[in-house]
């Protein structure tokens, strides 16, 4: 959460001047840090869900989010820093992982 903090407030502040020349990034910037923030949300979520339903499924969805937040916002991050384009096709593994978490802990709770 931090670091999405961080993230945004450069977004803002530091790549400011930059998003004037390079518009569309603009928007992909602001997707990467939504995502790290609602998933890094998530991610406590799933700390407290340890403790209602521990077990594997309870694990495996908090690796599953971290993977997926670092590969999603890493590489839409990337490619607005770099311009890039391939680190665009990185992105939907990183989502498929989000959902493996979000669907992983689903099971969880519906299995207790």
């Amino acid at each position: 959460m931090f670091l999405g903090v961080a993230a945004g407030a450069f977004g803002a502040h530091g790549l400011k001047d930059y998003f004037v020349d390079h518009p569309t990034y603009e928007a992909i910037y602001k997707t990467a840090v939504q995502y790290q923030l609602i998933h890094g949300l998530a991610l406590f979520a799933i700390a407290w869900a340890t403790t209602q339903w521990p077990g594997a499924l309870t694990t495996w969805a908090g690796y599953f989010m971290v993977l997926g937040v670092l590969i999603f916002s890493g590489s839409l991050y990337l490619l607005v820093l770099t311009g890039t384009g391939w680190f665009g096709a990185i992105t939907p593994v990183g989502g498929v992982s989000m959902l493996a978490g979000w669907a992983t802990l689903t099971i969880a709770a519906w299995r207790s």
